[in-house]
């Protein structure tokens, strides 16, 4: 026998619903050998208040016996010869496939072990070591099953979920039942969560499900809902009705409309927070139905914002309003409702200042003396960016050789970055002295940005966390912005790198310019120690047949994917890892444990460039790195070596 999950109207406290069952069709008759058809008889468990406590009682054998989800996952995996792991037995990323195991017993021949039906759970709080063994889903007051061989519990919806579900709102097509983990980037259309692993999936329409949300009952009717007087009721059928809380005309959504008036609303948007804070304005900004005359501008995506639908504005800035879509978006928006709650104290000081041109640096235990631009020297460099000090103003420790570029010194200790919805915390020594930032992908030992939530891994180093909108980036004329649609699979302008996420785009008319943070927070100006004038820093396609580098003696690619430095009076020209390193944001005499010994930056300033473990070649770069364990070193340019 076959399921199909379909809806029917139906009934709950004299309420209509459209409600979710399961239809048992008829497949073509199978004949079973005698091994095939002996099942060893289940356990029910009995009702209770703590799930380890699992009482078996006696069970009749008019019920179907299901398969467990992970038999299901792995009798697919088999038939369709899919490879999940690679050679060293890594789980290989991105991973998805439709199932083709029917939850029923009776229609698997490749079935492994069978579930235990079924005992309540009334938590009414989630517990996050108690989540479904199939979705990962938090198992709050619902239905389950037991699987003794996997000792896992599974919600009923998981363990029962056709291969189908025919949803009301997409009736020309069905919804396919999923196990994916390439699919972490997109989210239920019904819900604010992830979807992932085990999901129903529309190809034709790109939507995607979780078990649980494709299976719950649909409500007729919504009584006073959150932002409307009236009742609202279920319109029957997709329709091209813009929502007045969104702005947004989507099928793919339940619509509810007012009988009463001309009220439109996706079931998502009904319940909607009415203060939030975003991470691309620094005050908190609050939903209005509708905005003042005058043309508006979405803070977020820099489009269109029509006044007559609702938007989110900023009580404080009179000009600021924001897309409901775009500030509710799970990478700017933190999930957390404040109406009623009061604002946090003032932002954390950076520096104590103790004097006129002296100040104590939450970094450094001794008092920092400021002084103006001077001479350049590629020996000085700054202790948090860890980037050269270009004859630019600083503060200079009174004691020893600490250095802060003044924009360094000033940089907050607590600030929102746009592309986080979380605040971020400054910090100078971390437990993991070396690490990557998580924008750019470089490696530094800097200072660093950390998520102040705990259960949250984001870092930044300074550079890219001093990045902010307006971005005025020196080599394009207009200001650039975070506008791009994070569905967008954009590609820089700079390093025609199709692999970035995070990038800068031009939202001037007809003009389509891209950048990513690893070409925005190189330095645009430097300076080279065999050249008294700046270098400019310029894109691969200016290079001409007769550039080549003035260190490592090579020619530079035309049209190449990588920029280069110029100078434009002596035509000095250098490939960016021969002037900066391959390591750039890496200070030198630093050391950090690593496996078994410690590595250690090194300036290259020798007579004699060691030569590179790796490459086999004398390391050309102005740093590079030694390892060293048991009292034995060695030399290797980079940790990022293929």
């Amino acid at each position: 026998m076959s399921l199909i999950g379909e809806f029917r109207k139906g009934e709950i406290d004299g309420k209509p619903y459209l409600l979710y069952h399961e239809v048992i069709k008829p497949l073509p008759q199978i004949t079973l050998s005698d091994e095939e058809t002996t099942i060893e008889k289940p356990l029910f468990i009995q009702n209770k208040t703590n799930s380890s406590d699992k009482l078996a009682i006696d069970s009749g054998d008019d019920l179907p016996l299901f398969v467990c989800p992970v038999s299901r996952i792995k009798t697919t995996i088999v038939s369709e010869n899919i490879i999940l792991v690679d050679e060293d037995g890594d789980e290989i990323p991105g991973v998805s496939f439709k199932l083709k195991t029917s939850p029923l017993v009776g229609d698997n021949l490749l079935r492994d072990h069978v579930v235990c039906p079924l005992y309540w759970c009334n938590n009414k709080e989630a517990d996050p070591e108690n989540d479904c063994g199939s979705c990962r889903a938090q198992k709050v007051g619902t239905y389950y099953y037991f699987c003794v061989t996997c000792d896992e519990t599974y919600h009923k919806e998981c363990v029962e979920s056709p291969l189908a579900i025919n949803y009301p709102y997409h009736v020309k097509h069905s919804l396919q039942l999923y196990y994916s983990t390439s699919f972490v980037s997109s989210h239920c259309i019904l819900c604010p969560g992830k979807a992932d692993l085990t999901l129903y999936y529309s190809s034709l329409c790109d939507i995607y499900m979780h078990v649980l949300c494709a299976q719950a009952k649909i409500t007729f009717f919504i009584d006073q809902p959150k932002r409307h007087d009236h009742t609202l009721t279920l319109f029957p059928r997709q329709a091209s009705l813009t929502c007045n809380i969104c702005a947004l005309v989507n099928k793919l959504h339940l619509t509810y409309v007012c009988c009463l008036c001309d009220f439109v609303a996706h079931n998502d948007c009904i319940h909607n927070p009415q203060t939030i804070r975003i991470s691309r304005h620094l005050h908190r900004i609050s939903f209005t139905f509708s905005l003042p005359l005058g043309k508006w501008s979405c803070g977020v995506c820099r489009k269109e914002v029509d006044r007559d639908y609702g938007a989110y504005t900023c009580n404080v800035c009179s000009d600021y309003a924001v897309h409901t879509r775009c500030a509710l978006r799970r990478d700017i928006w933190d999930g957390i409702e404040l109406e009623g709650v009061p604002e946090e104290d003032k932002d954390i000081e950076a520096f104590e200042r103790i004097s006129d041109g002296i100040i104590l640096h939450f970094s450094h235990g001794c008092h920092l003396k400021f002084e103006t631009s001077g001479v350049y020297d590629e020996n000085k460099f700054c202790q948090a960016c860890t980037l050269s000090i270009n004859e630019e103003n600083c503060y200079i420790c009174v004691e020893c050789n600490f250095i802060l570029h003044e924009r360094c010194a000033y940089a907050p200790r607590k600030k929102v970055h746009p592309l986080h919805p979380h605040p971020l915390i400054q910090k100078a020594i971390d437990e993991n002295p070396v690490f990557v930032c998580g924008v750019c992908l470089r490696i530094s030992n800097g200072f660093i940005y950390q998520c102040a939530n705990q259960d949250c891994n984001y870092i930044l180093d300074v550079v890219c966390a001093s990045a902010s909108e307006p971005f005025d980036y020196q080599g394009h004329q207009h200001p650039l912005f975070l506008a791009l649609d994070p569905n967008e699979k954009p590609i820089c302008h700079i390093c025609k790198s199709t692999e970035v996420q995070n990038v800068f785009n031009c939202i001037e008319v007809q003009c389509d310019f891209i950048i990513c943070f690893k070409c925005a927070t190189l330095p645009y100006l430097v300076r080279y120690k065999h050249d008294e004038h700046y270098l400019t820093f310029c894109r691969g396609d200016e290079a001409s047949g007769s550039d080549w580098c003035e260190l490592c003696e090579g020619k530079l690619a035309i049209g190449g994917k990588e920029g280069f430095y110029k100078c434009n009076d002596c035509c000095t020209t250098l490939h960016i890892n021969c002037l900066l390193g391959l390591e750039p944001y890496s200070k030198p005499c630093e050391t950090f444990p690593f496996y078994d010994g410690e590595m250690r930056y090194q300036r290259n300033n020798c007579a004699t460039r060691p030569i590179c473990k790796e490459c086999n070649s004398r390391c050309q770069y102005p740093t590079f790195l030694v390892y060293t364990e048991d009292m034995d070193s060695t030399f290797i340019c980079t940790i990022n070596h293929p």
